[in-house]
């Protein structure tokens, strides 16, 4: 995993994932599991497949949002195996980055998570 973005930016991607456990509940287990790369973006043309990683957080370092959200797009067109998203600010991470996971393990991981509150929330 590359930890340049841990020394020069100052994150706390333990913090991090702690934070986010009530909304991706296998995320923090991931992490600590060595299963999330976090990487600096170099650019569409240097993506690479994720291997044995279930996601890889690419640190972007330019203007965001907008242009997140259009290379995101961008991105899930041109690899269909993979779910890209993006975040920064109050409720996301605390740079910005663009987030490639692998899509069946999220659409699996988001089909057992919904059974779970769906039992919650009928023993209610």
């Amino acid at each position: 995993m590359s930890r340049w973005a841990e020394r020069d930016l100052d994150v706390d991607w333990d913090q991090y994932f702690e934070s986010i456990v009530v909304v991706c509940p296998w995320s923090k287990a991931y992490w600590l599991g060595k299963r999330i790369d976090i990487t600096k973006w170099q650019g569409e043309e240097l993506v690479r497949p994720l291997g044995n990683y279930v996601a890889r957080m690419w640190i972007y370092q330019g203007s965001y949002n907008a242009t997140l959200d259009a290379i995101a797009g961008r991105m899930n067109e041109k690899y269909p195996q993979d779910e890209w998203l993006f975040s920064h600010g109050a409720h996301g991470t605390p740079v910005p980055v663009l987030i490639q996971q692998d899509r069946q393990l999220l659409t699996q991981a988001r089909a057992k998570n919904n059974l779970s509150n769906n039992k919650a929330s009928s023993n209610e």
